[in-house]
C-alpha cells in the first residue's frame, strides 16, 4: 500500500503490519506535530482492517533523539507525551520499536511503550533528563524498573549515560539486536512474533519492582550529585514504581517532573544545553573557511605538552612533538604511550590503533626543522614570557608559509608574542587546561592582527578535538584564569578576615563545586600562584591586599600535592589529604603583623562573598569585551573550573540571584576594601536599565 503521511508520521502496510515511519529530520525529536501524528497514526492502525501488528520506525540517522529542543521554555501543548506513550501501550495490536541511532528521553520512552524492541548493533538508548536538570516524564521512572529491576534503571536514570546496544540487550531494555535496514529487520522481527503467537507484553502490567533501601539511596545520590538534586529526586520517582500501582506512579512521575521544572537548577541546566552548543557559533567566522590542518607541532613533552599531543592524535592528526635532549624526547614519547594506554583501557581505542598512533603518526624530535611542514604549532613550553619568544623565533624561522603558531599560554600577552615574529597575523593563543587530552575547555585568544581564517582554524581544530571552544581577547589570564585569579584572591581575603581555608573550600563542595579553591591550589601546585605573585609585584596598586602567609611554605619547598604537602598534608597510597596545622600559624602570624582581629563567618556568606567576587569580574570582562558574551564566561567556568553545571555558570547564577540585590551586597563590601570591590560598570548599567546578563545573550544573538 503507498505510504501516506499525518503530520511527521508516515503511514503503509506490509502484509498484515502497519508500519508508522517518524519523518522529522535530522534527528526525529518529538515535536508536536510528531506526538500528534503518532496518536492519530495509531488510531488509523487500530481502525484499518486486517491490522495484526504496528512497527515504529525512524526514518534517517534516529529513531528519535529526544524532546523537541525548539519547544523548550514554552506551554506544552497537547497530547502531552505521558499520553502518547500510555495511548501506544494500550493498543490491542502488537506494538514493535525498531531502534536506530540513538533513542534518548522521551526517545526511549516511546520505545518502552512498545511491547517488543530490536535495535541496530550500533544503537544507543538513555534517559539524559538529569543533565537538564529533570527527570524522565512520560513514564521513565516507572516502565524501566518494572522492565530491568531497580539498580539497574536507576543506574541508568540518575546517570544520564548512552547505553550501548549489546549493554542494552543484557540488561534486559531491548529484547533483540539486529544489523540491517530498521523496517526490514524490524518487519521480520514482528512477523516471528506473529507467527509464535506471541503476547502483547505492556509494561505497565508487568508487576512493581522489589523495594530497596530507597533512604539511603536518596542520600547517596544527592551527595554524589553535589547538591543537583534531579538525580536524588528521580530515586523518589523509582520508589513510587515500587511502591504504587502504575497509575499512581505516573501522577507522581509527573508531580515531581513538574516540581522539577520550576526550579532554578532546571533553568541552570537548559541554560547550559544551549550555551554549550552557542558559544562556538560567532557571526564573525561565518563564510570563513579554516586552514587545512593534517599535521599538528607541538613544543614540549611535559605533563601539557603531552596531553596536547594525545588528544591531537586522538582526533586524527599526524603530530611532530619537539623536546630540549633525546632523554626529554624520549620521556615525552612514554608520557603520550601512558596517556594512549588509558585510551586503550578505556575502549576508546584498539591495540591495531594504538600500535599506529605510537609508531606512525607519532614522531618526537629534537630538530625544530622537523616542524617544516606543520600546519599548526602549539607551544606548551614554560610559562615565561622570554622563552616564549625565544621558541616564536625558531617557529619563525622554520615553519611553512601559513603555518600556524600558536601559545598555549595561561596569562601571558600573546599581542606581545606575536609582535616578536615577522607573521603576526599567524599568531593566536590556544589555553588547553590539563590534562589536555581530558579536559573540555579550550579558550581561543584572538590578538590583535590574528587573522579571521586563522581564529577559523583555532575553532575547528577544538571541534575536531571534541573540546568546548570559547573566544577570549587579550588580557592577563584572559577569561578563565583573569576571573579565577579575582575570586580567588576573595578567598584570600576571607582567610585573612577569620575564615579558614577548610571552612571555606568545604562551604564551596557543598554548593556543588568538584572542589575547593584551596585544595584546587594543592592540586595545580602553590609554586604557580607563588610565581604570578611575584610577577605582578612590581605593578601591584598600593591599596591591594595580598596574602603572603602561604609563600612562607613555598620557600620551604611544598607546593602542595606534587610535594605532599600544601594546604593539606597527603599521604601516598591514600586519596586527598588532611588538613595541613602548620597553615594555621602562618595565618595567625600574618593577621598580628597586619593588626586584624579574626571574625567568624557563616558558610552562607563565604559562598555569596566568592560568588560576588566572580561574577562582578565577570562582568568586567563581558563589559570590555575579553568574553563577547556572558555565557562564553559561563561555559568557560563550567568546562575548566568545575563550575557547577546545575546553577548555568556564574553569570546565569547572578541573573536566578537577582543583580540588584548583588550590586548592593558588592557596594556594601567595598565599604571595608573599595579597591578590590570596584562595581564592574556592566553590571551598575544592567541594574539601572532592567536587564540581566541573559537579555545581553539574547540581543547577541539577534
Amino acid at each position: 500500500m503507498a505510504s501516506q503521511t499525518q503530520d511527521k508520521i508516515a503511514y503503509h502496510r506490509q502484509g498484515d503490519i502497519a508500519v508508522l515511519s517518524i519523518q522529522n529530520p535530522p534527528v526525529n525529536a518529538l515535536s508536536h506535530a510528531v506526538r500528534q501524528g503518532l496518536m492519530a497514526q495509531m488510531d488509523r492502525a487500530e481502525a484499518d482492517e486486517g491490522v495484526r501488528a504496528v512497527l515504529i520506525v525512524g526514518e534517517g540517522r534516529a529513531f528519535i533523539a529526544g524532546a523537541d529542543i525548539t519547544e523548550f521554555g514554552k506551554t506544552p501543548l497537547e497530547p502531552w507525551l505521558p499520553d502518547v506513550c500510555n495511548r501506544i501501550e494500550a493498543s490491542p495490536l502488537l506494538v514493535v520499536a525498531s531502534m536506530h541511532g540513538v533513542s534518548l528521553g522521551g526517545g526511549l520512552e516511546i520505545a518502552l511503550s512498545a511491547h517488543y524492541r530490536i535495535a541496530q548493533p550500533t544503537a544507543r538508548v538513555g534517559l539524559p533528563e538529569v543533565h537538564l536538570g529533570l527527570l524522565p516524564g512520560a513514564g521513565g521512572t516507572q516502565r524501566l524498573p518494572r522492565l530491568i529491576g531497580v539498580e539497574r534503571a536507576l543506574d541508568a536514570i540518575t546517570s544520564g549515560r548512552h547505553i550501548q546496544a549489546p549493554e542494552a540487550l543484557e540488561m534486559g531494555i531491548i529484547d533483540k539486536i539486529e544489523e540491517g535496514d530498521p523496517e526490514t529487520v524490524g518487519l521480520s522481527y514482528v512477523q516471528s512474533l506473529l507467527a509464535d503467537a506471541a503476547p502483547r507484553r505492556p509494561i505497565s502490567e508487568m508487576p512493581g519492582p522489589a523495594p530497596i533501601d530507597w533512604d539511603a539511596t536518596y542520600a547517596a545520590t544527592l551527595k554524589k550529585g553535589r547538591g543537583q538534586i534531579s538525580p536524588a529526586q528521580a530515586v523518589r520517582a523509582v520508589q513510587a514504581s515500587a511502591e504504587l500501582p502504575f497509575d499512581q506512579g505516573m501522577k507522581a512521575e509527573r508531580k515531581m517532573f513538574m516540581d522539577l521544572m520550576k526550579t532554578d537548577q532546571r533553568q541552570g541546566m537548559i541554560h547550559a544545553f544551549f550555551s554549550e552548543r552557542a558559544v562556538s557559533n560567532l557571526p564573525e567566522l561565518k563564510g570563513i573557511a579554516p586552514r587545512d590542518l593534517n599535521t599538528i607541532g607541538v613544543i614540549g613533552g611535559g605533563t601539557m605538552g603531552a596531553g596536547i599531543a594525545t588528544a591531537a592524535l586522538l582526533a586524527g592528526f599526524d603530530v611532530v612533538l619537539i623536546e630540549m635532549t633525546d632523554d626529554a624526547a624520549v620521556a615525552a614519547k612514554d608520557r603520550i604511550a601512558g596517556n594512549l594506554q588509558g585510551a586503550l583501557k578505556r575502549g576508546k581505542i584498539g591495540q591495531g590503533k594504538f600500535d599506529a598512533l605510537t609508531t606512525t603518526a607519532l614522531r618526537v624530535s629534537t630538530a625544530y626543522d622537523d616542524l617544516a611542514q606543520a600546519d599548526l604549532v602549539v607551544e606548551a613550553v614554560f610559562e615565561d614570557m622570554d622563552v616564549k619568544k625565544q621558541v616564536f623565533g625558531k617557529l619563525d624561522a622554520v615553519c611553512k608559509p601559513g603555518a600556524i603558531l600558536a601559545s598555549n599560554t595561561s596569562y601571558l600577552d600573546v599581542n606581545e608574542i606575536a609582535a616578536s615574529t615577522s607573521r603576526p597575523a599567524d599568531v593566536i593563543g590556544l589555553h588547553f587546561f590539563s590534562p589536555a587530552h581530558v579536559m573540555k575547555l579550550l579558550e581561543v585568544v584572538v590578538a590583535n592582527q590574528t587573522a579571521p581564517d586563522v581564529v577559523a582554524t583555532g575553532f575547528a581544530l577544538g571541534k575536531a578535538l571534541a573540546k568546548v571552544s570559547v573566544r577570549a581577547g587579550v588580557c592577563d589570564g584572559f577569561i578563565g584564569n583573569r576571573i579565577l585569579a579575582t575570586y580567588r584572591t576573595a578567598a584570600d581575603h576571607m582567610v585573612l578576615d577569620g575564615a579558614s581555608p577548610y571552612q571555606i573550600d568545604v562551604a564551596l563542595t557543598d554548593f556543588g563545586f568538584a572542589m575547593g579553591p584551596f585544595a584546587v591550589a594543592d592540586l595545580a601546585g602553590l609554586d604557580i600562584g607563588w610565581a604570578t605573585r611575584k610577577r605582578k609585584a612590581p605593578d601591584r596598586h598600593p591599596d591591594e591586599r595580598v596574602p603572603t602567609y602561604i609563600d612562607r611554605l613555598c620557600e620551604q619547598g611544598h607546593f602542595g600535592q606534587k610535594t605532599g604537602r600544601g594546604y593539606y598534608i597527603y599521604e601516598k597510597g591514600k586519596r586527598g589529604g588532611v588538613p595541613n596545622p602548620e597553615i594555621a600559624k602562618l595565618i595567625a602570624d600574618e593577621q598580628a603583623a597586619l593588626g586584624i582581629t579574626p571574625r567568624t563567618f557563616s558558610d552562607a556568606e563565604i559562598v555569596r562573598r566568592y560568588m560576588a567576587a566572580m561574577v562582578n569580574e565577570a562582568a568586567k570582562v563581558v563589559g570590555e569585551g575579553i568574553a563577547r558574551r556572558p555565557l562564553d564566561v559561563d561555559m568557560t567556568l563550567l568546562f575548566g573550573y568545575g563550575f557547577p553545571r546545575f546553577w548555568g555558570g556564574p553569570l546565569k547564577w547572578a541573573d536566578l540571584q537577582g543583580l540588584p540585590a548583588l550590586l548592593t551586597d558588592i557596594e556594601a563590601y567595598a565599604k571595608d576594601d573599595a579597591w578590590f570591590w570596584q562595581p564592574a560598570p556592566l553590571l551598575k548599567e544592567l541594574v539601572a536599565t532592567g536587564r540581566n546578563f541573559d537579555d545581553l545573550n539574547k540581543e547577541a544573538a539577534s
